[in-house]
This record gives C-alpha cells, structure tokens and sequence, in this order.
C-alpha cells in the first residue's frame, strides 16, 4: 500500500489515489525530476573526468554532450516517464543507451574511445543511473515501512 504523497518530496507521486498501480505516474512532476538527475549526473561524470585528466571542469559540456544525447534516446526509447526510478527496465537502458550512443558519437566525432574509458564510463554511468534510483527506492521503501 503506498503512502500518500507530501509537498516535500518532489519524487513521489502527487496523486494518493490507491487504484493505480505501483511506481505509476500521475503527475508530470514526478518524471521530470529524475530527468533533470539524469542529466546533471552525465554532466558531473564528463567534469570530473575532465578534472581527473586535468582539464578544465567548465568544458564538462565538449565531453558530455555525446553521453547527453544518448541518455536523452534511452529515455525516449524506454518512455522513461512511465516508469522513471524503476532500476530495470528503465535504468539499464538509460545506462546503456548513454553509453552506447555516447561512445559512438565520440567515434564519429574523432574524440576518444580507449578501451580504459570505455570501461570506466561503463562503470561510472552506472554507478550514476542506476545508484540514485537504487537509493531512492530504498528511503521509499523505509517510509513505507514506517
């Protein structure tokens, strides 16, 4: 049974009718909250690898946009927004289509593709995307139980 919603918490649903389903969405609030997530957790992830190699955080955007873009597919393909903080399906093709999309548009773009960036983007976005719906869902879970 889920609990009702409150002002505070931007990412549960607004709505306290307890006929839809789990995880549904009744507000377009809800969704774009974990979009706007999305979004700056890519964004951190290219500045602070930008950082890591010592080049300038406030270029983070020249490094991003690729990852970006894919993120933003993953969510039309997925049509994130029915389910935004789900982990699966949801999360794993955010994560994977902001990975895919993003290495092949840094190929086309001749920007890097080493097998070592791959692989920590892999893991990173990951850690990333999937994370804080991992997070989110566990304080979720630990109101209900309150």
């Amino acid at each position: 049974m889920s609990r009702p919603a409150t002002s505070s918490d931007p990412l549960s649903p607004a709505s306290t009718d307890r006929t839809s389903p789990p995880n549904r969405i009744t507000t377009p609030t809800r969704w774009h909250w974990y979009l706007f997530a999305d979004l700056v957790l890519v964004t951190s992830f290219a500045a602070l690898g930008r950082n890591a190699h010592e080049q300038s955080p406030w270029g983070a955007l020249e490094t991003a946009w690729p990852f970006l873009v894919g993120t933003l597919l993953g969510w039309v393909a997925i049509r994130a927004q029915r389910r935004p903080g789900a982990l699966f399906p949801t999360g794993v093709v955010i994560w994977l289509s902001t990975e895919i999309t993003g290495m092949l548009l840094r190929m086309l773009t001749g920007q890097g593709t080493a097998l070592a960036f791959v692989l920590v983007s892999l893991g990173v976005l990951g850690l990333f995307l999937l994370g804080y719906r991992l997070i989110v869902r566990l304080i979720s879970r630990a109101r209900r139980t309150r």
